[in-house]
């Protein structure tokens, strides 16, 4: 079984409330580790300190590319305790002309967070499998950018909803994927919309939207394929993700989460 961290910006709510009180109650659900979304304006190094004292694991950090492109930011994730710098994701759009250019920003980013002894991880959306000059976004920015300096971070809830199967995909990366994202939802049949109006600021219903984010284990995925394929792909640690959880708190959504994945061997 590999070690479970939850992305903080599940439980941003309690996080802008209690950010010591919150990282201790993650601790008390029984996840290994955290995954940050950015650090909120806070010191890193009393980020890192509270992390250690509570034995959470911290490998990574979301950041924006336009925060990731400061001067000190590098420094900044990595005095934080980070081995990773995940990109969350670049809108693309449909055209090479564009694609290349963004292409070119996560490039100089990698070689730039390389020279600091950090790895960039791309973490993908639904929009990434569009194709390009018959090839996928997603394996485009993967093939022109090596290894060496680019590695995944493969969101499987976007991976299925784009109507790729994320266990295959994480697979597909096997060796590049040291860090897989866990998420679950639900969709109405015949959905032919996009659910990032449920994302963030807008709060559309999505029970009304016709899509839902769930707890892991409480929607379409099938979860015990995803977990073996981020083992066989060499993966260091699974991510849990709740980008909303409407009508319930997010603290006991990441809890339902957590004690799925502890209800069984994998």
């Amino acid at each position: 079984m590999l070690p479970v961290a939850l992305q903080l910006y599940s439980v941003r709510d309690e996080l802008d409330k209690d950010f010591l009180g919150t990282l201790k109650k993650v601790k008390e659900m029984g996840y290994d580790g955290v995954e940050l979304s950015g650090l909120g304006g806070r010191d890193p190094k009393m980020v890192k300190d509270a992390l250690d004292e509570l034995g959470l694991i911290v490998m990574s950090s979301h950041v924006p590319v336009e925060e990731l492109s400061k001067d000190d930011a590098m420094d900044r994730y990595k005095a934080a305790g980070c081995d990773y710098v995940v990109i969350p994701g670049i809108r693309m759009g449909k055209n090479c002309e564009l694609m290349e250019r963004n292409i070119g920003i996560i490039r100089d980013l990698a070689e730039k967070a390389s020279k600091k002894g950090l790895k960039v991880l791309y973490h993908n959306h639904d929009f990434e499998f569009y194709k390009v000059n018959g090839r996928t976004i997603l394996d485009t920015i993967y093939e022109e950018i090596p290894a060496e300096i680019l590695e995944t971070q493969i969101d499987t809830c976007w991976a299925k909803f784009a109507g790729t199967d994320p266990a295959a995909y994480v697979l597909k990366y096997s060796g590049r994927a040291p860090l897989v994202h866990l998420k679950d939802y639900w969709v109405k049949e015949g959905y032919n919309s996009t659910p990032y109006d449920i994302i963030g600021e807008k709060k559309q219903d999505e029970k009304e939207s016709g899509f839902e984010f769930r707890p892991i284990g409480h929607g379409v995925q099938d979860m015990p394929s995803i977990l073996s394929a981020a083992q066989k792909a060499g993966a260091k640690l699974v991510i849990v993700e709740q980008d909303e959880s409407f009508g319930r708190p997010t603290l006991e959504a990441a809890k339902m989460s957590i004690d799925y994945l502890r209800s069984f061997e994998w």
